[in-house]
């Protein structure tokens, strides 16, 4: 297939970006390949789940493990946050975590969400400290101590709201400065019915202002009692809501925020979203999110930018998977994993890709985010469904792949991909023609910044088109 032509490509802003929990106090990280695998897509952005609580006794060790007491009932009672501890900041380094899952999101084409819960008494040295630990990773986004309104984290437990607010603007401000790449989300409380403020709202209108995404948690279902006691009818540990309402809170909770910005949209998004299967078992858990995914595209809500599905896999039932108790390597499915899985490969939830004019090689690919991206289109043309579909890379590019819409990764070291995937579940009924799309997302899942524009972009150089083997009946009959 040597006559292949090629066409420039842009990926861009899905009408709502869909996000993804990876890892929290209730599981693991899981890697990027194997998430890949199983969805078919990245996603616009991985959320990852940290603390930062330098100044405790015992960090950075984490919470439960060096605060480990028979009497904690509820997951929030250690002295500091129960997640994965952030090893970077003042006296810290980037080789740990979270900067090894943020370069395993970043190679496969998604950018980070760090959720980031701190003590408010830390000085700004320690804020730098954070920002310059962040400037490579490309267009970020840092949720700083979210659900701020609630009193369940340490940092609203040593701090009143108004410092906790101020704290949020102060850093804000710190990230202008030294990490300008690095977008802040805001999650607060939102408005209830038949109120007309958000929670606290006196204590947090500023940040408001200050931030540059607008957030709330809101949970179809919970069962906050996990893992201490079981959700049963009657019990005072769970609750389940209306889709409608809370689709209706959402909405409301982003008209005020925009009130309170002086009219100046921004993006507004659900930083947690799922229903617990606690408290619905497995099917309507699946159904309360198919639920409310159908209202925003009933809706065409352009005002909700993207929601976050907590989690992939969870030692609870918040996870696409729960986690084998036998082993925690291994990931047993929910039918939710099946819903989502088709919401997310409906169009209205995937990115935007425009196709451009034919460009001739060495052709250079840019990497912004993952919502603004240039790359090249191949069309190809299957005679029926194939029998082998390949493609071969003869350099050491980082790549992300898709055809019929199903993506593939290729690592500096892989040469061949087998692409066959993009069939089993959506085969070819007849002579089709489909375009290979190849985007550069960076290798070292960091930007150089000693480029121009390096804080925002990276390039890779194609010198050379892969070579494409495809068949359409068994080698032998």
């Amino acid at each position: 297939m040597s006559d292949l032509k090629v066409y420039s490509i842009h990926q861009g802003k899905a009408k709502c970006a869909v996000d993804l929990g990876d890892g929290s106090e209730r599981g693991e990280y899981v890697n990027q390949d194997y998430i890949l695998q199983i969805l078919g897509r990245p996603h616009r952005s991985i959320s990852l789940m940290y603390c930062y609580y330098p100044l405790d006794e015992g960090w950075p060790g984490r919470a439960s493990v060096v605060h480990a007491n028979p009497n904690v009932s509820f997951a929030w009672d250690y002295p500091y946050d129960d997640y994965f501890t952030y090893k970077g900041g003042l006296n810290g380094n980037t080789e740990g975590e979270p900067f090894d899952c943020m370069r395993d999101i970043r190679k496969h084409g998604q950018d980070v969400t760090l959720t980031l819960t701190i003590d408010p008494h830390v000085s700004d040295e320690h804020l730098i400290a954070i920002a310059k630990d962040l400037k490579p990773f490309g267009r970020m986004m840092l949720r700083i101590n979210h659900e701020c309104t609630g009193n369940w984290f340490s940092f609203t437990k040593r701090a009143s709201y108004k410092e906790i607010g101020e704290f949020y603007s102060r850093f804000c401000k710190v990230l202008k400065e030294y990490a300008p790449n690095v977008q802040t989300i805001l999650c607060t409380g939102g408005v209830d019915e038949g109120k007309t403020e958000i929670e606290k709202e006196e204590d947090f209108a500023q940040a408001v202002r200050d931030a540059d995404m607008w957030s709330i948690d809101r949970y179809f279902a919970l069962h906050w009692g996990w893992p201490y006691d079981v959700a049963e009818r009657g019990g005072k540990s769970h609750s389940r809501g209306d889709i409608e309402d809370i689709f209706r809170y959402t909405k409301r909770t982003y008209e005020r925020f925009k009130e309170l910005s002086g009219g100046v949209a921004k993006p507004m998004m659900m930083s947690e979203l799922n229903a617990d299967g606690d408290v619905t078992g497995p099917y309507d858990q699946a159904a309360m999110v198919k639920e409310f995914c159908d209202l925003i595209k009933k809706e065409n809500a352009a005002w909700f930018t993207n929601f976050s599905m907590y989690q992939f896999r969870d030692r609870g039932r918040l996870g696409l998977e729960i986690e084998d108790p036998n082993n925690a390597e291994v990931g047993i499915p929910q039918p939710l994993l099946y819903t989502y899985k088709e919401i997310i490969h409906d169009d209205y939830f995937s990115p935007e890709m425009t196709v451009g004019e034919e460009v001739s090689l060495p052709a250079t690919l840019r990497w912004g985010g993952a919502e603004d991206a240039d790359g090249l289109a191949i069309p190809l043309h299957f005679d029926c469904n194939p029998h082998f579909c390949e493609v071969t890379f003869e350099d050491d590019s980082n790549l992300m792949l898709e055809l019929n819409g199903k993506w593939f990764y290729k690592s500096p070291k892989a040469k061949t991909i087998d692409l066959m995937g993009a069939f089993f579940e959506k085969p070819l009924k007849e002579a089709c023609d489909l375009s290979l799309k190849i985007f550069a997302p960076p290798a070292s899942g960091e930007n150089d910044l000693s480029l121009e524009d390096g804080l925002y972009n990276t390039y890779t150089v194609i010198t050379a088109l892969p070579k494409m083997r495809i068949r359409f009946e068994p080698v032998e009959i």
